[in-house]
């Protein structure tokens, strides 16, 4: 049985960044508040900026599979503060289980078994298609009483795009602003140093790219 230490991971969605709940810092002392209450001790935070869709979600979260092997190296839990942190794919939630490494989910607290976790996993997988499945059917109600769907005026529909794309930038390096904070209060002092760190830690810029030194300075530019 594992012992009361865990191992936290935080993950911020590239496509859903900015809600209310699930930004990193918010997510951090939810932990906090979680291990203070429980009498966990925490070890170590891995922190994630990647979507959470898809069955085969772990090949692109470097940050997840490090704090499973660091778990399972120090014989301890993985922490998350809400299940779907995790995910929202029941199947992913239950191949991370085939790991067999404990869970706690601390919006869930630390007695919900297994079973509980699947539960919650499959509801929020239903959600998600029901949310999915709503949306189709009132775009296709719209074109059936002869609305039409996009937007014919295209010099506002770039304009529209270029502010999403500026919001969503600056979103980004509001997220990716704790880490740097982080790996600078380990020692890193030059651009080049931080954004070898971002990529060892298998953070990516907001188009998904590597870090350069240029693309440091423009998320601090932001800020």
């Amino acid at each position: 049985m594992a012992s009361k230490r865990l191992v936290g991971y935080v993950r911020v969605s590239t496509a859903k960044q900015g809600h209310s709940g699930l930004g990193i810092e918010a997510q951090k002392e939810a932990l906090e508040r979680f291990a203070a209450t429980e009498g966990f001790q925490i070890l170590r935070v891995f922190v994630e900026v990647e979507t959470g869709k898809g069955s085969d979600a772990l090949d692109r979260r470097p940050q997840l599979a490090a704090a499973l092997n660091e778990a399972r190296r120090q014989r301890c839990y993985v922490g998350v503060a809400k299940l779907d942190r995790l995910s929202r794919d029941v199947h992913f939630i239950s191949g991370l289980m085939v790991h067999r490494v404990p869970f706690v989910v601390a919006e869930l607290g630390a007695d919900v078994d297994p079973f509980i976790l699947h539960l919650f996993a499959a509801l929020a997988q239903k959600e998600r298609a029901m949310i999915s499945s709503r949306t189709k059917a009132a775009l296709a109600a719209a074109k059936a009483r002869g609305v039409t769907l996009g937007n014919p005026e295209l010099p506002k529909a770039r304009k529209s795009a270029a502010a999403t794309i500026k919001a969503l930038a600056d979103q980004h390096a509001t997220n990716v602003l704790p880490v740097i904070r982080e790996i600078r209060r380990a020692g890193a002092t030059s651009l080049h140093q931080i954004a070898d760190a971002l990529n060892a830690r298998g953070i990516t810029t907001p188009r998904g790219g590597q870090w350069y030194a240029s693309s440091v300075r423009n998320v601090l530019a932001r800020a």
